[in-house]
């Protein structure tokens, strides 16, 4: 019995004690870690803390898929797909990022469907963001502009008309892999386009081939950035990325 009072009164001690530290505040400050400090940026300049892929100026951060200069028409502050010289990707790799990346579909309208100002962004070289002239354009749902390739659907139409810059920012998760080489965990984006949210913590479920399912086969965690060469005189300018 004399057990039980003791026990008793401890935990009324410890309970009074706690609602005594509720009612201080200092009780629930946290003050480390600091985050650090990180200038955003004014305008179109990028976060103080991002590694600048493309400022206007020079293709020094890409190459072809051969690993060779990449053969992009630079003209006027951007690059644009020189149809037949190939896709381009990052000289350095890329896993968890915040990516930044403004193109423009050819102001001049040719073709329809999937052949009008198509091109992609393909995180880690594999999982692609579609880019598309899906301004009054009609394809299939997972394949227009802001989809995850033959996978997800994008929530709204964001499109601008053709000839105009557009944006996409984007929040990736790599997907994590065991030891065996199957998926632990999948990769899953979030994309604004034009500001509007069009992707909200989607999980992609794999690659994303023109035919086929997806699948997951292991890789690295850092690998590069790619942007597609379809034919189409797609172009791209103010890319910048931030680690995660």
């Amino acid at each position: 019995m004399r057990k039980l009072q003791v026990t008793t009164l401890l935990a009324l001690f410890s309970l009074g004690t706690f609602a005594q530290e509720q009612k201080n505040p200092e009780s629930t400050e946290l003050w480390v870690p600091v985050p650090p400090v990180v200038n955003p940026g004014e305008g179109t300049k990028p976060p103080s803390d991002a590694i600048v892929l493309f400022n206007g100026t020079s293709l020094n951060e890409w190459t072809n898929e051969k690993g060779e200069p990449a053969g992009w028409t630079l003209a006027d502050g951007c690059m644009t797909v020189k149809a037949g010289t190939g896709t381009i990707k990052t000289k350095r790799g890329f896993g968890d990022c915040q990516l930044h990346i403004e193109w423009r579909t050819p102001a001049e309208v040719v073709g329809d469907g999937q052949g009008r100002g198509n091109s992609g962004i393909f995180l880690q070289s594999r999982y692609e963001l579609q880019v598309l002239d899906s301004y009054n354009n009609k394809t299939y749902s997972n394949g227009q502009a802001g989809s995850i390739y033959k996978q997800s659907i994008p929530l709204v139409n964001a499109c601008k008309k053709p000839g105009e810059w557009q944006v996409y920012d984007i929040i990736y998760l790599a997907p994590r892999f065991s030891e065996n080489g199957r998926v632990a965990v999948p990769a899953r984006i979030t994309v604004l386009q034009n500001g509007v949210l069009i992707q909200n913590n989607t999980e992609i479920r794999g690659t994303t081939p023109f035919i086929g399912l997806p699948e997951y086969i292991s890789h690295g965690m850092k690998e590069p950035l790619t942007l597609q060469d379809h034919n189409n005189p797609v172009s791209y300018r103010n890319i910048w990325i931030r680690e995660l």
